[in-house]
């Protein structure tokens, strides 16, 4: 069995989970997720804490990320993801109006870049972006998207960029 899948999945307080034969379902208080299984993976449900197994070689393939999901979905509904992104440059700026965030980052026109469902989406300051949710991909795929409208360049380091993130600079033209 995979080395992820053998590890059980721990239910905290206040969450909860209804496992069906194609799908499994995590309550919490951040949310709902559902994963719809593999064919041949299967979740079973002992005492607070979720186990996966599988039927047959080609099902072994699926368990641990299955796993894997299941594990992130657990911590999703009951803590909550996030990602910060920081605007460097000179006059770059957000905001968040309504469902959509405007962004100011030295193009011509300013950028709106609408708040899917599911993610909140909040500017403590001017240059500082948060990106909150309870699935991880989606948070995920939101900050890159937003990272992808204005992505750092390597000479000045301007532009959108993950508050952990660390740029290497070139440098610039010599005479």
């Amino acid at each position: 069995m995979s080395r992820v899948a053998k590890r059980v999945v721990a239910l905290p307080q206040g969450v909860t989970a209804q496992v069906a034969a194609d799908a499994v379902t995590v309550k919490g208080a951040k949310g709902t997720l559902s994963l719809p299984l593999a064919r041949g993976v299967q979740v079973e449900q002992r005492d607070k804490a979720l186990a996966v197994s599988y039927a047959d070689a080609q099902a072994r393939v699926h368990a641990g990320s299955t796993r894997a999901h299941l594990a992130n979905m657990v911590l999703g509904v009951s803590q909550g993801y996030q990602k910060k992104l920081e605007l460097v440059g000179v006059g770059f700026r957000a905001a968040v109006q309504g469902q959509s965030l405007n962004l100011t980052l030295g193009y011509s026109h300013a950028v709106n870049f609408p708040i899917p469902a599911g993610i909140t989406i909040e500017a403590p300051s001017q240059t500082e972006i948060v990106v909150k949710g309870t699935d991880r991909q989606q948070v995920g795929q939101v900050a890159a998207n937003i990272r992808r409208i204005r992505p750092p360049e390597p000479y000045k380091g301007k532009g959108v960029r993950y508050s952990d993130e660390r740029i290497v600079l070139k440098e610039g033209k010599k005479k």
